[in-house]
C-alpha cells in the first residue's frame, strides 16, 4: 500500500529511546462536568518520533495542552525534563506548531523569523529555520500573500527556531502537496536523528505510518494501544478479502469469522478474523467467484477497529 519511501522510518537507537523526556503521569482533566483526560500515562523519549492518535474529543488536543504548560492536570503529573511544563526554563527547549496559531499577516516571512528568534537565549540561525523549512526564496513575502501550504511550512520553521529539543508537530502538513509534505517528513526524521522528540498528532494516517516510531491511541480520554505502527496494524480485527461475487453482503455477515461486509462499484470488500474459513465458505456458496485479493488491513482498519469508530 505504501512505497519503500514511506515505509523508511528510522528506528531509534535503544539507548536513546530509554530517556524519557516528557511523561504524563496518571493525569486526569475535568472541564466542569466534562472528563477530557481519564487516568492517562503517556512517555515521550529521546530521539522519538511518536504519533498521537485518536477520534475527535479522545482527549489529544488536552495532552498537548499540558505537556505545553498552557493547563494543568486535575489530577495526576505533567513532567518535561523533569520540570512542570509551565516553568520558564523548560518551555524554552520546547517547539510548537499549532492549527490555532495566529500570526500577524502583513510581517513578512524573514520578520516573523527573525521575531520568534528574539524569544530564545541560543536560536537557531536564520538562515537555517530558512532552510530547513523549505521558505528559500520567499523570505520578503508578507504572511497574507503565502499559500496555505507556504504559511504551514513557515509555522514549522517557527516552531524550531529556538532550536528545541522537544518539538510538538499538530497536522504539519495540512494543506500541502505532495513534494512539499515529503520534504516535511524528511526534516521530521531529521529532527530524531538528532537526539530530537518529535510529538505529532495527525488526521492523515499515512503520515503516522510512514513517521512514528511508535504509535499512542487515546479514545475516551485513555491510552488504548500503543506499539510500532507494525504492531498496532496487526491489531486489526482480521483481514480484507476483496473479490467479485453474486453473493450479498447480507449474507456474507452471516459467515463465522465475518466482521463486515460491503460491495462498491461491483467489488466486494469483506473483514474476517480467519480469511481461510471464511474464504471456504465463500466458495462453497460462489463456485464463479474470482478477481480474489486477500490483504491485511492497513493502519486505518487498525484504528477504526481499535477504537470502535
Amino acid at each position: 500500500m505504501h512505497t519503500a519511501e514511506l515505509q523508511a522510518t528510522p528506528i531509534a537507537p535503544h539507548e536513546q529511546a530509554a530517556e524519557a523526556v516528557a511523561t504524563l503521569t496518571s493525569v486526569t482533566k475535568s472541564y466542569g462536568p466534562v472528563q477530557a483526560l481519564d487516568g492517562l500515562n503517556l512517555t515521550l523519549r529521546k530521539g522519538e518520533i511518536v504519533a498521537l492518535l485518536g477520534p475527535n474529543g479522545a482527549g489529544k488536543s488536552t495532552a498537548v495542552r499540558l505537556l505545553l504548560g498552557l493547563c494543568a492536570p486535575t489530577t495526576g503529573e505533567a513532567r518535561i525534563f523533569g520540570r512542570d511544563p509551565r516553568e520558564a526554563l523548560a518551555r524554552e527547549r520546547i517547539g510548537a506548531m499549532l492549527q490555532v496559531a495566529a500570526l500577524p499577516r502583513t510581517l513578512k516571512v524573514k520578520e516573523h523569523i527573525d521575531l520568534f528568534r528574539s524569544y530564545y537565549p541560543a536560536p537557531l540561525p536564520a538562515a537555517e529555520v530558512v532552510r530547513i523549512a523549505q521558505l528559500e526564496g520567499i523570505e520578503n513575502r508578507l504572511f497574507e500573500a503565502l499559500s496555505g501550504g507556504q504559511q504551514q511550512r513557515l509555522l514549522f520553521g517557527l516552531a524550531l527556531c529556538g532550536n528545541p529539543d522537544l518539538v510538538f508537530l499538530d497536522e504539519p502538513t495540512v494543506g500541502m502537496d505532495i513534494e512539499a509534505r515529503r520534504g516535511l517528513w524528511i526534516q521530521i526524521r531529521a529532527l530524531a536523528a538528532q537526539g530530537k522528540t518529535v510529538l505529532l498528532t495527525t488526521h492523515y494516517l499515512e503520515e503516522a505510518d510512514a513517521l512514528a516510531h511508535r504509535i499512542v491511541v487515546v479514545n475516551k480520554g485513555r491510552v488504548v494501544s500503543e506499539g510500532t505502527p507494525a504492531e498496532i496494524k496487526s491489531r486489526g480485527a482480521g483481514r480484507l478479502i476483496r473479490c467479485r461475487t453474486a453473493l450479498r453482503p447480507e449474507l456474507l455477515r452471516t459467515l463465522s469469522t465475518v466482521t463486515s461486509a460491503e460491495v462498491a462499484d461491483g467489488l466486494t470488500t469483506v473483514m474476517a478474523a480467519s480469511p481461510e474459513t471464511a474464504l471456504r465458505e465463500m466458495f462453497a456458496l460462489d463456485r464463479e467467484l474470482h478477481s480474489l485479493e486477500v490483504v491485511s488491513p492497513g493502519l486505518e482498519d487498525a484504528f477504526l477497529a481499535i477504537t470502535g469508530s
